[in-house]
């Protein structure tokens, strides 16, 4: 059971980093004139009621079930919460209104990985107390996972944020089409995280997004926040 510890800090990460990012979508949506989340309950830091049973249970179950059993340790987490419901025509200005309501969830993530750092700046140096490691462990997680949260959400292909956020920036006579991909945009965001690195022979496009872009910008964040490395 050494594993539990670690195990913890990274499903609490998660949640915090999923929760906050849902809830984000309701209350930018709720500012901006639309009230769906708030009238169906779903505008709310609860993380219950943003869960999925398959993107929230069955799909990391498995993750940690295989992962335990074939190397016997957690390496990797993947899943999605319930989408916060949106009234796209019921924002004060549909169009640019959808592109703020998608930002938000990626913006609360890359603010949660700042305040991460802010809190992990007093507890760098000699290790030693169990309690002080596990914290520095789930914060050094936190960065890393809201980090990773956001890239992945940005990713250009609807339903993530950054598909909403293109097709809200395109013209209309683009944007609209664009958008109705999104009856697809998951299949092709599993396909391309599941069946491309197979197909390619070993390329890994959720690695290369955490080398290429995550841990850059976690430099730059532990910089700015005042850590020497």
């Amino acid at each position: 059971m050494e594993w539990l510890p670690d195990f913890a800090a990274a499903a609490l990460a998660a949640i915090i980093a999923i929760t906050l990012h849902e809830a984000a979508h309701g209350y930018a949506a709720r500012a901006l004139g639309d009230d769906t989340a708030e009238r169906m309950g779903r505008l709310s830091l609860n993380p219950i009621r943003h869960v999925d049973p398959v993107g929230t249970l069955l799909v990391p179950g498995i993750l940690v079930v295989s992962q335990l059993l074939a190397i016997g340790r957690v390496e990797a987490l993947f899943g999605w919460a319930k989408p916060v419901p949106v009234n796209v025509m019921g924002l004060r200005n549909p169009r640019f209104g959808m592109v703020l309501v998608a930002a938000a969830g990626p913006a609360v993530n890359v603010l949660l990985a700042f305040a991460a750092a802010v809190l992990l700046l007093p507890l760098v140096g000699p290790g030693g107390d169990s309690v002080l490691d596990w914290i520095e462990s789930f914060l050094v997680l936190s960065l890393i996972q809201n980090l990773v949260f956001a890239a992945f959400n940005l990713i250009p292909i609807p339903p993530l944020d950054g598909g909403r956020i293109v097709g809200g920036l395109l013209p209309p006579s683009i944007g609209i089409p664009f958008l109705r991909l999104e009856r697809v945009g998951l299949l092709v965001v599993l396909g391309l995280l599941f069946l491309l690195p197979h197909a390619t022979g070993g390329f890994d496009p959720m690695r290369w997004l955490v080398r290429a872009i995550v841990y850059p910008v976690a430099r730059l964040i532990l910089t700015l926040t005042g850590h020497s490395t």
